[in-house]
């Protein structure tokens, strides 16, 4: 991501015209100076000294303001970056709040399933294990009772289908009850691998 004080404020920065102008002064003084000296008369080198001096000062002043406003500048530059830093970090604190948000409620939704299903496998349990203790007890009436044999024979035949079909539905709802642990496990795992990170 680019930085935002990239886009407004480039890294080297152009020449003032202020630094121009004490440039300037300076090199009128050295000339002036130099000029003087070869004039060979004393009072046009304490005029040219005196100027030279007033030049230096001048320049020096402008150089100083200068710096000073750059030193603003980058403050300035410095402030407005660390509030659009500070807007980004409230952002991504958003969007992580939301994401934390969804991935509760999506966890809840699994447990949930889980607990459903659990409770689905134990009455599936139940029924199979009803339908055990019938098939058992028509097993004992049909040996007692061999008169009626063909009658309970076939009233055995459709408990023994109630029976192998329970037990199908059980081996189909512990399968089903296996993949939505898995999920879950998979979804704690990615949550906390996302908390984490």
């Amino acid at each position: 991501m680019p930085s935002p004080s990239a886009t407004s404020v480039t890294r080297r920065r152009q020449r003032s015209t202020r630094l121009t102008v004490a440039v300037a002064l300076l090199a009128l003084a050295a000339i002036t100076i130099t000029a003087a000296v070869a004039s060979g008369s004393w009072l046009v080198v304490v005029l040219a000294a005196v100027l030279g001096l007033a030049c230096g000062a001048a320049a020096t002043k402008i150089t100083h303001s200068e710096l000073l406003q750059t030193r603003r500048d980058w403050a300035r530059d410095r402030a407005e970056q660390a509030q659009a830093y500070r807007v980004e970090s409230e952002k991504r604190a958003e969007e992580n709040a939301e994401f934390r948000a969804h991935m509760d409620a999506k966890l809840a939704d699994r447990v949930q399933a889980v607990e459903e299903l659990e409770a689905a496998l134990a009455a599936a349990h139940q029924r199979a294990a009803d339908a055990v203790r019938r098939r058992g007890e028509e097993a004992r009436r049909a040996a007692q009772a061999e008169l009626r044999g063909e009658q309970l024979e076939a009233r055995l035949q459709a408990v023994e289908a109630d029976a192998a079909e329970a037990a199908i539905r059980v081996a189909e709802l512990e399968s089903e009850l296996d993949a939505v642990r898995a999920e879950l496990e998979a979804e704690r795992t990615s949550w906390t691998g996302a908390q984490s990170a």
